[in-house]
C-alpha cells in the first residue's frame, strides 16, 4: 500500500464535510458554538494563563468530539431503522449521555478556570 498525498487531502475534505453537517444540522451544536464563543471571549477578557487555555481547549474539544460521535451514532441508527427499537434507543441515549457528561466536565473546568478571576 503506497502513501498518497492526494488521498490524504481527500480525507480532510470528507472530515470538513462532516464538521459542516454537524454545525448546520444539529441544534445542540449551535448551543456548543455559543458556549465556545463565550468561553473564548471570557478567556481573552480575563486574560487567563496559558495553562488555563490548555484546559479550556481540552474541554471545548471534548464537548465537540462527543457531539460529533453522538450525531454519527444518531445518523447510523436512523439509517438502520426509523421505527422505535429499544436497543437503538438505548444506543442513542448513551451517546447523548456522553455529550452531557462531556458538557458537565467542561462546566467544571470552566468554573475552576474562571471563578478565581471574578
Amino acid at each position: 500500500m503506497s502513501f498518497s498525498v492526494l488521498k490524504r487531502l481527500h480525507s480532510f475534505r470528507h472530515a470538513f464535510r462532516g464538521v459542516r453537517y454537524l454545525a448546520v444540522s444539529q441544534h445542540n451544536a449551535w448551543i456548543h458554538s455559543a458556549a465556545t464563543i463565550i468561553v473564548i471571549a471570557l478567556g481573552f477578557a480575563l486574560r487567563v494563563s496559558r495553562t488555563d487555555w490548555l484546559w479550556l481547549t481540552v474541554a471545548i474539544a471534548f464537548v465537540w468530539m462527543a457531539e460529533a460521535f453522538n450525531t454519527a451514532i444518531e445518523v447510523l441508527a436512523d439509517e438502520v431503522s426509523q421505527e422505535h427499537r429499544l436497543r437503538i434507543g438505548r444506543a442513542k441515549d448513551v451517546a447523548a449521555g456522553g455529550v452531557l457528561l462531556a458538557a458537565m466536565g467542561a462546566a467544571v473546568i470552566g468554573a475552576m478556570v474562571f471563578l478565581p478571576h471574578v
